[in-house]
């Protein structure tokens, strides 16, 4: 019960992580819930192995980047299809502020990137150092 709740705690701390590789990595609010979901999964079955050799968010990030990829790779063995991305549908009229605006051009673009670059570039807007960011990779 102890490790459960100090994993429920982990994934709370540093949502935003799992939140923004999903963003980089899928393309509609469906694949991006089923890919959050596959990413705290990944988590939960190596929290036994994390031994703390770096930090929490470095190791978050190499698990999340490793599924994501993985599961990109999967997508492409399906092949292609074009989603339709319910929000897009249903959407309703918002006041949208010049950072919201520049923040989801800045995805947009991240988006157009491939595999590897998007996950280098997710880790340098996190700030962190090239050092960490080799490792993650």
């Amino acid at each position: 019960m102890q490790k459960q709740q100090e994993f429920i705690k982990l994934i709370k701390a540093n949502e935003g992580i799992i939140f923004k590789v999903t963003l980089v990595y899928t393309f509609n609010e469906e694949d991006r819930k089923d890919l959050y979901q596959e990413i705290v999964f990944q988590l939960w079955k190596s929290f036994d192995s994390f031994r703390g050799d770096s930090k929490i968010s470095t190791w978050m990030y190499r698990i999340a980047l490793n599924t994501a990829i993985t599961n990109l790779k999967k997508e492409k063995r399906k092949g292609n299809s074009v989603p339709l991305d319910n929000d897009f549908l249903n959407r309703i009229d918002e006041i949208d502020t010049i950072i919201d605006d520049r923040i989801k051009i800045l995805y947009t673009q991240i988006k157009k990137l491939n595999t590897v670059e998007k996950g280098v570039i997710l880790l340098y807007l996190e700030g962190k150092t090239y050092e960490e960011i080799s490792g993650i990779t």
